[in-house]
């Protein structure tokens, strides 16, 4: 039902997300770095637990509500846009910083890395945008039953987040010794990153088409 396209196409929303700092990414780096892969590893299944409720409402439904009310998308879509420049501020502005280089975290026992994955991933604006603004954009209501184009969305979206969340938990201890002897890198990997996220935001404010398709 859901088209090529559209799987291609939130499947490197996803990419380009789960490679921005957030908060996922800064609290499975400081697990990884401080605790150790394990407790990285049990931190990711809370998130994909998080991850796991977002689709639940999607299949539920949340497409429906900007069908009744057309300019609670426009408000939600606004937002995240107006979210993502902010964060692609934080991520260029001088004094900024990189979630590889983590503050250090108390260890913490299974049940609460668990937890506070699950709890981080419910509480990230990044994510809640991903369902509530851009997953409906690449729903097409003549191609079939929504909710199903929502759970194939959804599956895509969240094979690609743990996939790529899993590298990086496996290999953050690496990846920021490797970085913290290098500074200029830091820069780079900050700018990149910035340029997405303000990238991202200005298509999501300026897609006037895709919000109409997923409203009607």
């Amino acid at each position: 039902m859901v088209s090529a396209a559209g799987i291609v196409g939130i499947a490197l929303v996803a990419l380009g997300l789960v490679l921005t700092p957030g908060p996922n990414m800064v609290y499975l780096v400081s697990r990884s770095v401080t605790q150790g892969r394990r407790a990285g590893l049990i931190s990711l299944l809370g998130v994909a637990a998080g991850f796991a409720v977002y689709l639940g409402a999607a299949v539920a439904g949340i497409a429906t509500v900007f069908v009744l009310v057309p300019a609670l998308y426009t408000a939600v879509k606004l937002a995240g846009a107006a979210y993502l420049l902010w964060l692609a501020w934080q991520a260029v502005r001088p004094g900024g910083h990189s979630p590889f280089t983590p503050a250090p975290l108390p260890p913490d026992p299974a049940r609460r890395l668990f937890t506070m994955g699950l709890v981080t991933n419910l509480l990230n604006p990044k994510i809640a945008i991903l369902y509530v603004s851009l997953l409906p954009q690449f729903i097409d209501p003549v191609r079939g039953n929504v909710a199903v184009q929502s759970l194939l969305l959804g599956l895509t979206q969240i094979a690609v987040a743990l996939t790529v969340n899993a590298l990086i938990v496996l290999t953050a201890g690496g990846i920021a010794g490797f970085l913290g002897r290098r500074p200029a890198w830091l820069r780079v990997q900050r700018v990149l990153m910035g340029t997405v996220l303000a990238a991202l935001a200005v298509r999501i404010a300026a897609d006037r088409s895709r919000a109409a398709v997923a409203a009607g």
